[in-house]
C-alpha cells in the first residue's frame, strides 16, 4: 500500500483518472510486489517508523538502459518516501544504502528515471551527484510521459 499511496500523491495530486488508476493498480498489485520479492535480481530496502512504513527503494540488478554507460548497471526502479517524511533525510539514507548494495553486487553504475513533472525528485538526484543523461518516455495506455534518465558511477 505504501507504493500505491506515494505513487498517487506524486502523479495524481489533482485527482485520479481511469488510466492512472489502472497503472497504479497494476504496478502495485500483490502479485507484482510478490514477484519483486521472489526475483533474485531484485532488492527491496524498506524504512519504517513507529507508525509504520515510511519509504522504500526497489533495485533491479543487471537492468540496463541505452543511455546508461558503465559496467554491470543496476536500476533504481523506485525510491518512494511518504509525504510527511519528505525533507528529513530518509530518501537520502535509502539512496545511499541502495548505492552501497548495488556496489556490493558488482554494479559499476546506478541509474534511474524520474518524471519531468516531479521537480522535487529531479533536484534531489542532481544534489546526490547523479547526472542527467537524457530523456526516456514512460508509456501506458497510449499516453507518453517524459522522464529524465539519471546515472551515477559507483
Amino acid at each position: 500500500m505504501l507504493g500505491l499511496q506515494v505513487f498517487l500523491d506524486t502523479y495524481a495530486p489533482d485527482g485520479v483518472c481511469d488510466a492512472l488508476a489502472r497503472e497504479a493498480e497494476e504496478t502495485f498489485s500483490s502479485s507484482r510486489v510478490s514477484g519483486w520479492l521472489a526475483d533474485p535480481a531484485s532488492a527491496l530496502l524498506v524504512a519504517a517508523h513507529a507508525t509504520g512504513l515510511t519509504g522504500f527503494a526497489h533495485l533491479a540488478h543487471g537492468a540496463s538502459h541505452p543511455l546508461v554507460r558503465g559496467q554491470a548497471p543496476t536500476e533504481l526502479q523506485r525510491l518512494y518516501v511518504r509525504r510527511p517524511f519528505l525533507g528529513q533525510g530518509l530518501g537520502r539514507a535509502l539512496l545511499l544504502r541502495a548505492e552501497q548494495l548495488a556496489a556490493e553486487r558488482g554494479a559499476g553504475v546506478l541509474w534511474l528515471t524520474a518524471w519531468v513533472g516531479n521537480a522535487r525528485a529531479l533536484a534531489f538526484y542532481a544534489r546526490q551527484g547523479y547526472s542527467d543523461v537524457g530523456a526516456s518516455d514512460h508509456v501506458f495506455e497510449g499516453q507518453r510521459f517524459e522522464n529524465r534518465v539519471f546515472a551515477k558511477p559507483l
